[in-house]
This record gives structure tokens, C-alpha cells and sequence, in this order.
């Protein structure tokens, strides 16, 4: 029987929940991990019904069934990064970082804090933002909001450059992130801004906006691609960098499926090799 090789890099588990329409949630997860040389592993927080339209309905998964299969991963072939996507509840917020200091082993986290989706469903209980900003936030490696959440995260408008720089700056220094990437997409301007705060510093990323129905699970993917770089041994700005390049491409790329906010295009780096 073949051993399990202790030095092995790559391993994601992603936490977060199903999306029928593939194009978000785990499934996007998957897909980024697996075409950027990762592996993935999966706790499910909740299925949805949704396309590319909407989300119809959504069905949490019992925490203590999350937390099942946190263990059953961990407990087994363990992780290099934690990446934590649609939690729902606060009680399922509590059983995921209760799982990460029981099994977690200090695993890097990437938090993407969801809680709408593209059609405008919430996808997170208002009582749950107070707990991953107090109790789950001082433990993220990296913390993804976009504008929106964002502001939900800090209570101070993010309408422009300066207010992603603002809100990065609270994420960081006040409410205890490692690092901070505040996405720019809802903000206005031809060109988007990503700003990056880490202890260390900060660095601002820029690229054209693309003219695209293509954007569904683009927040999922770019965190999925974040989380795959660090397993993978990069360091934080260098994964960012990457995943922001995978992300631009996988628009471009886009299959044109659906007739709302479509999917991209995840599997390019696989057509490459």
C-alpha cells in the first residue's frame, strides 16, 4: 500500500456551499483548485437551487454535520489552507471556527465573507456578520470582501478607492485579519482597484474592467485561487497576483453558458497543458 507523503503541498479545504448551477460555491472551488495544480476537499454548508438566474431556495446543512466532515478531512488527509466561503448561520460561523481550533492545526485561513449573491439572495443571517467580524475574522490569513461586504464587515462606506483603502485598514488593523484584499468590481470606473493590506504593507492592483455577462462566482474563484497559491507555497502577495491573473483569464474564457450572470471559464490552465 502506497504511504501518504508527508511533504505533499496543494491540499484546500474548502468550506462553503453547493452551487446546483456550477458556476459558484464549491463547484467553482473545485474547478480553480484542481486547474491550478491543487487538491480539493470539501465541507458542504448548504445546497442551493439556483442558475445562472437566481437562488430559489437554499437548504443548510446541520453544523454539526459541517463539522463532521471538517474532522473527517482533517483527521485524514489534513489541509495546507483552510478556504471558508458560504456559512449561512451564525451557528454554523461558531461550528467552523470551533472545527478550526479542534482540528485545524493552524491552517491558514481564506475567508471570503459571502452574503449575496449575484441575483441579490442573501446568503448570509444578519446575526452571523457580527460573529465572523468579532470571532472568526482574527484567525484569516486573508480576509476577500467586496465593496458591499465591505462595508457590512466595517460600517464605513466603500464607494471608491479610498474607502477600500479605509475599510482594508479597519479589516487589518482594528478587527485583526493578517492581510486584507478589498475587491474593487462594485466599485464605479473603468479601470478596478484591488487593495491589499497586509502587517507588512500595502499594494493596490489594477485591470481594465471587462465588458462581460461572465461574472458569476468570480468571488468564489479568485478566493479558491488565493488559497490553491498558498498551498501550494506562495507568499501572500505573489498568490494574490496569481490569482488575480487566473481570474482575468477564466472571464475571458468564459463558455457563454446561461441567460443571467454566467459562468467562467476555470479549466484554461488544463487546455494550456
Amino acid at each position: 500500500m502506497a504511504q501518504s507523503d508527508p511533504t505533499a503541498k496543494g491540499r484546500v479545504l474548502i468550506i462553503a456551499g453547493s452551487d446546483s448551477g456550477g458556476g459558484a460555491g464549491i463547484q467553482a472551488d473545485i474547478k480553480t483548485v484542481t486547474a491550478l495544480g491543487g487538491f480539493a476537499m470539501t465541507a458542504v454548508t448548504a445546497v442551493t437551487v439556483q442558475n445562472t438566474v437566481g437562488v430559489t431556495d437554499v437548504h443548510a446543512v446541520p453544523p454539526a454535520i459541517v463539522t463532521a466532515q471538517i474532522e473527517a478531512v482533517m483527521s485524514d488527509l489534513g489541509a495546507d489552507v483552510w478556504k471558508i466561503g458560504m456559512m449561512g448561520s451564525a451557528a454554523h460561523v461558531r461550528a467552523v471556527m470551533e472545527a478550526w481550533y479542534a482540528f485545524g492545526g493552524g491552517a491558514p485561513v481564506v475567508l471570503d465573507p459571502v452574503m449575496i449573491a449575484k441575483g441579490g439572495a442573501s446568503l448570509l443571517a444578519d446575526d452571523a456578520v457580527a460573529v465572523i467580524r468579532d470571532e472568526l475574522m482574527p484567525v484569516a490569513a486573508i480576509v476577500t470582501p467586496n465593496a458591499p461586504e465591505a462595508e457590512a464587515l466595517t460600517g464605513a462606506p466603500v464607494r471608491d478607492l479610498e474607502g477600500q483603502r479605509r475599510a482594508a485598514e479597519i479589516l487589518v488593523r482594528k478587527l485583526g485579519a493578517y492581510s486584507a484584499l478589498v475587491k474593487g468590481g462594485h466599485v464605479e470606473g473603468d479601470i478596478i482597484r484591488d487593495v491589499l493590506l497586509t502587517r507588512e504593507g500595502e499594494r493596490i492592483f489594477e485591470s481594465p474592467r471587462i465588458d462581460t455577462l461572465a461574472t458569476h462566482g468570480t468571488g468564489c474563484t479568485l478566493a479558491s485561487a488565493i488559497a490553491t497559491h498558498m498551498a501550494l507555497g506562495e507568499p501572500m502577495e505573489v498568490s494574490v497576483e496569481r490569482a488575480r491573473r487566473y481570474l482575468m483569464e477564466a472571464i475571458r474564457r468564459a463558455p457563454g453558458f446561461g441567460r443571467g450572470c454566467q459562468p467562467l471559464g476555470h479549466n484554461w490552465p488544463l487546455k494550456l497543458a
